[in-house]
């Protein structure tokens, strides 16, 4: 199934924004409890990592106070299930236990694939009370398999444009987005004195042989977006544009890292390649020490949106507390963490950004699309396709 998804090189997103979280927390100068977020892995173990610390103070804005707002009743754990990649700051997971009651639980659960799979074949069972990374390459599969129960909170300003429609709408709650597009690195291209490339069908212009690497499609979340997006841009001649693609010397790896971190020219491995697939974020991670500019740059008219929601599971042993999550997501405080913790978009438009995102982490503002019914009808289908094009 697809990988989990990485946006920049580790040592340097870690670094980079580290101080984010710590003011976040100072601005919301909170009395907290002594709570820390327990995560449970695949394999059962729940390693638990200390709490950062708690703020004296006032409560956080953001998160639900109101007596009309979701709170755990008899039942306070609340158990989430995620993919690999979520986080969260201590400070304000006890932000949430002290706001709600409830005390939070997280079962990691691969990427979005295995996640959404997992959850199908548990319906009758669920495993936990609220998921979130169901995306949109598999929301509708969850709303049509009926593994979620009805939650639509107040959407913050500019989520509307993220949400599901029809049934979706009802079921699962846009959290956060990413563009997954071409990266070159700039570096390399000045210092060979070549054009950079900027569209899909300059990959496969012969001054551009053997200098694309991508994660397959088969086997990563990144790789599939970037199929979704070949789709969007090329419809039914979407395998003719991948013959070509290989044919150019296009070489797939399995997952992100190979990719961004060993083959890219830009990355930590210094690679032969100076064009990769990966995010619209990954460019302020390429930023020198001393310097104000990244090396490196997104094509953002190669891209494919991917929108990861949230939802309360159908049969879930505490859906109050479920609910309360979901808002909890929502809220001003955790929607200004997420570039700094899941390196991805907060839909909500009025939450601040770290600078060098602000600078140097453009969206794009025409992504390729692929409607998530179809994908859901066709996504079998056009991987076993890509897999035989690609094979040859």
């Amino acid at each position: 199934m697809p990988s989990t998804h990485h946006p920049g090189p580790i040592p340097l997103r870690r670094a980079r924004f580290a101080t984010v979280g710590v003011a976040i927390v100072a601005a919301l100068a909170t009395t907290l409890s002594g709570c820390s977020l327990s995560s449970t892995g695949a394999t059962g173990s729940t390693p638990t990592p200390s709490s950062s610390g708690a703020a004296s103070g006032s409560q956080p804005s953001g998160i639900p106070t109101t007596a009309g707002a979701p709170r755990c009743g008899a039942v306070t754990e609340v158990l989430l299930v995620t993919h690999d990649s979520f986080a969260i700051p201590d400070d304000l997971v006890a932000a949430f236990t002290k706001a709600t009651g409830c005390t939070l639980k997280v079962l990691q659960s691969g990427d979005a694939g295995a996640l959404t799979n997992k959850l199908v074949l548990t319906k009758g069972s669920p495993i936990g009370d609220a998921v979130f990374g169901i995306d949109n390459t598999f929301a509708s599969r969850a709303v049509s398999e009926g593994v979620l129960a009805d939650y639509a909170p107040a959407l913050p300003k500019g989520a509307a444009a993220h949400a599901l429609s029809g049934a979706g709408a009802a079921k699962l709650t846009p959290v956060d987005y990413g563009d997954v597009c071409v990266n070159v690195d700039l570096a390399w291209f000045a210092a060979k004195g070549k054009p950079v490339p900027a569209t899909l069908d300059d990959l496969t212009q012969p001054a551009y042989q053997g200098l694309f690497v991508t994660p397959g499609a088969t086997t990563s979340s990144p790789g599939l977006a970037f199929l979704l997006a070949t789709i969007g841009a090329k419809g039914d001649g979407w395998q003719a544009y991948w013959r070509a693609l290989m044919a150019n010397g296009t070489k797939l790896t399995s997952g992100w890292t190979d990719a961004y971190s060993v083959d890219f020219s830009g990355g930590e491995g210094k690679g032969a390649r100076p064009i990769v697939l990966s995010y619209a974020s990954s460019p302020p991670f390429t930023i020198p020490k001393g310097a104000k500019e990244p090396t490196t740059k997104a094509l953002l008219d190669t891209c494919f949106r991917q929108v990861e929601y949230a939802g309360v599971l159908a049969g879930a042993r505490n859906p109050e507390g479920a609910r309360a999550l979901v808002s909890f997501l929502l809220s001003p405080a955790v929607q200004a963490s997420i570039p700094d913790q899941m390196y991805m978009f907060p839909v909500d438009a009025s939450a601040p950004l770290p600078a060098d995102w602000a600078a140097w982490a453009k969206v794009a503002d025409k992504p390729f699309t692929v409607a998530p019914e179809q994908i859901t009808a066709q996504r079998d289908t056009w991987l076993r396709q890509w897999s035989e094009v690609t094979a040859k």
